[in-house]
């Protein structure tokens, strides 16, 4: 008598960019400092910590790699965090011209060991504060669908413009949701989503859910959490910091 499969959860944490948007920083922003660490840890600490994460993977370019794993292995040993034992760490994927190649390029690399059934989380590594309850719900919600989306609701007046220069449409702010990390998926569905579209397609993908919707999978939506915040401005950089040096008083 065969035992009852039980799905893991895998993560792809996406830490491939290059540049940086943000003024007076020269590294790619997942790689600056606060606090003594990069941003990139305080996401890898949350999957470390996450027991319903059984592995994660990071797509890095070859040249971040070794800093990488540098800073997991002195942060584990300075007891500054015993978060990053590394003993969920999967390795690295090389990332792609875009982010969704990135995801693909993880997504391949999971093969090894990620069966059809299991969870897959499309993580940024520019999202330090992701939850441990927001992670649980967003599995929970995939595993009764296709995959799960937390949003978050427009506060704002949502306008529409075809050329950027004058309004053409006001929208429905109530039917308008912005969409957050991690989202998750049915690994061996969205592997077979992302490997149906061509390299043109994948290079126009503007979200991690649109290869998924294009193939017909089911995508459950979620509350969001606005302390999920993903560091793009030098704004977002300076709250989080703030957020930090509060939490170490």
């Amino acid at each position: 008598m065969h035992s009852e499969y039980h799905a893991k959860t895998y993560t792809i944490i996406l830490s491939g960019g290059i540049g940086s948007r943000l003024k007076g920083i020269n590294i790619p922003k997942q790689y600056h400092k606060i606090c003594g660490r990069t941003i990139l840890s305080y996401c890898l600490e949350r999957m470390e910590h996450a027991d319903c994460i059984d592995g994660y993977l990071i797509t890095a370019a070859a040249q971040w790699q070794e800093f990488i794993l540098q800073e997991m292995e002195q942060l584990a040993m300075s007891g500054i965090s015993d978060g990053l034992s590394m003993s969920k760490f999967l390795g690295f994927a090389l990332p792609g011209a875009n982010r969704q190649m990135s995801i693909l390029h993880g997504l391949q690399k999971l093969k090894t060991v990620a069966n059809d059934n299991d969870i897959v989380l499309i993580q940024d590594a520019v999202r330090p504060l992701t939850s441990e309850a927001l992670i649980i719900n967003c599995i929970q919600a995939a595993k009764s669908a296709d995959g799960a989306m937390p949003t978050l609701p427009m506060t704002d007046t949502v306008y529409y413009s075809k050329d950027g220069k004058k309004i053409d449409a006001l929208l429905e702010r109530d039917k308008i949701i912005a969409g957050q990390a991690p989202e998750a998926f049915a690994y061996g569905a969205y592997l077979r989503a992302n490997e149906a579209l061509s390299e043109s397609e994948m290079l126009a993908v503007r979200g991690s859910t649109e290869p998924a919707i294009k193939a017909g999978m089911q995508i459950a939506l979620l509350d969001g959490d606005e302390r999920n915040f993903k560091i793009t401005t030098a704004k977002d950089l300076k709250q989080f910091e703030k957020l930090m040096e509060e939490n170490m008083k």
